[in-house]
């Protein structure tokens, strides 16, 4: 990801797991992770519920998702052990022996099953990532932005400015042309054709 927007938070030091609670692996393993917590100092970063694993002072809400898309937390649960607010060392979904290895404990997770995998990151669903790399990536591009007004619809004031001859077009939001650029290695600032009748570059 870029990293020319805003400066990355830093994630809290020690040992830290993302969850979210609208995941069934990570509620398979919330048992385990109030035992991390008294045993090594586990702090938990949840995505969708502030009160997932527990309404307690270890856990932080990533309400904004800075945290995750900032960290590149693709898969929930992740297990990270952090030094300078940024993850050493990480392992993703739940293995007992990955999860032993990295708390530096044994015994974790009696009664459950060894392995299970995990579930995609909020800050990767379709429904977010595209905003979330408009907000934080510090994006070049280059043209010029149009407002429209709130009671303005987009396609009848794409026909009215002359960008379209009747056929559907696609309003290229910021968010739509950043998707589409991450199919090519063009710079986004590069002109690629100059286009008439006015001859605006594109």
């Amino acid at each position: 990801m870029s990293f020319g927007g805003p400066p990355a938070p830093p994630l809290p030091e020690g040992l830290v797991a993302v969850v979210k609670r609208d995941c069934p692996t990570c509620e398979l393993v919330a048992p385990v992770l109030g035992d991390l917590h008294e045993r090594a100092g586990l702090t938990v970063v949840t995505q969708d519920d502030p009160h997932f694993p527990a309404d307690a002072d270890w856990v932080h809400h990533d309400a904004d998702l800075a945290l995750s898309w900032h960290h590149d937390i693709e898969t929930v649960p992740t297990l990270l052990q952090v030094s300078e607010g940024v993850g050493e060392q990480r392992t993703v979904g739940w293995s007992r022996s990955e999860w032993e290895r990295l708390a530096g404990v044994d015994g974790l997770g009696d009664g459950l099953p060894d392995w299970r995998p995990g579930c995609g990151s909020l800050s990767v669903d379709p429904a977010h990532a595209g905003d979330l790399a408009v907000r934080f990536s510090g994006s070049s591009l280059q043209s010029r932005r149009v407002e429209l007004a709130s009671l303005e619809d987009e396609w009848e004031a794409i026909w009215d400015r002359g960008w379209s001859d009747g056929l559907p077009v696609v309003p290229p939001t910021e968010t739509r042309v950043l998707r589409m650029l991450e199919g090519s290695t063009r710079d986004p600032s590069e002109v690629v054709a100059v286009v008439p009748p006015s001859l605006v570059e594109c």
